[in-house]
């Protein structure tokens, strides 16, 4: 049976950018494809453009072109805006559909991985969800099922750091974990990756993180640092590969008024023989095991 055939002239754009090797062999395989150009496309053979049943593009295309098109079905404009080129309604009384793909560029759908799935991971997650990503989690204090409950992927260290476009670092400080991303596993991190820092600057080797950085391997962005408030000499200062935020993200005016309210409406609680439900209250499985650095200054 013979193929299909495609006419392909889908500039600005290629068949192998928007197809991987795979889906483009499937192409090739299943249709006849002609490349051509917007200018070539007029001059192709009757022949060729009356078997034509699709094209993947959006040529130019008066009345008489069209009508050598005895057999198209769909114009799949891959440019993705539709543009005032061809006789639309000429097309659509022949039932020819013209579609466009621009809808992939609403949906930016990263990779992202969360390491520590607290209070504050949790608060990252429910930022991003209205960009839509595939999000992996690793939190080996948390069961998959809660990590499921929040609509992430549980997944262990590895997978995270491998698998991400982007790294949210949301760990506390434990007995277990100081230092626990150090050199072998950001070299381990996709080659342009980014590493957001945000939960205590004693979870990274602080030095390999800035080499990452400093290579062009990563790409780093921290709220937290190793001396605060950072010297006005240190060497981070200077990699231009390393976004710095001045340990300011969640210490907004309207963040510590919440923070009374809270106290407040605890005591309300406790004072009518009630527990407290405010607050997170400390466990005693974990709390001994907290190594976080003392607030000195807001």
């Amino acid at each position: 049976m013979e193929r299909p055939l495609i006419l392909s002239c889908p500039l600005p754009r290629s068949l192998p950018l928007i197809l991987a090797p795979d889906r483009l062999a499937d192409l090739h395989a299943r249709y006849q494809v002609i490349e051509t150009s917007d200018e070539e496309l007029p001059g192709l053979p009757d022949a060729t453009l009356a078997a034509a049943r699709y094209i993947i593009g959006q040529p130019p295309l008066d009345t008489g072109l069209l009508a050598r098109l005895a057999s198209l079905r769909c114009i799949f404009n891959v440019e993705s805006n539709l543009l005032p080129n061809m006789p639309y309604d000429a097309a659509f009384a022949r039932g020819i559909h013209v579609v466009t793909t621009g809808a992939v560029f609403a949906l930016p759908g990263a990779e992202v991985g969360i390491i520590g799935f607290g209070d504050l991971g949790r608060a990252v997650a429910q930022v991003l969800r209205g960009f839509r990503p595939r999000l992996s989690v690793y939190d080996p204090w948390l069961p998959a099922a809660r990590i499921r409950d929040q609509g992430a992927r549980p997944a262990d260290l590895a997978t995270v750091l491998g698998a991400s476009d982007v790294v949210f670092v949301t760990a506390a400080v434990t007995t277990e974990n100081r230092a626990f991303l150090g050199a072998a596993e950001f070299a381990a991190m996709r080659a342009g990756a980014c590493l957001v820092l945000l939960s205590r600057a004693d979870v990274v080797d602080f030095p390999a993180l800035m080499a990452a950085a400093a290579s062009g391997h990563l790409r780093v962005a921290s709220d937290v640092f190793p001396q605060e408030p950072l010297p006005a000499d240190h060497p981070v200062r200077r990699i231009p590969g390393f976004l710095l935020s001045a340990h300011r993200a969640g210490a907004l005016d309207s963040a510590f008024l919440q923070m009374g309210e809270m106290v407040l409406a605890d005591m309300d609680l406790m004072d009518r023989g009630l527990p407290p439900m405010m607050c997170k209250r400390a466990e005693r499985e974990t709390v001994a095991r907290f190594r976080s650095r003392p607030v000195t200054a807001n």
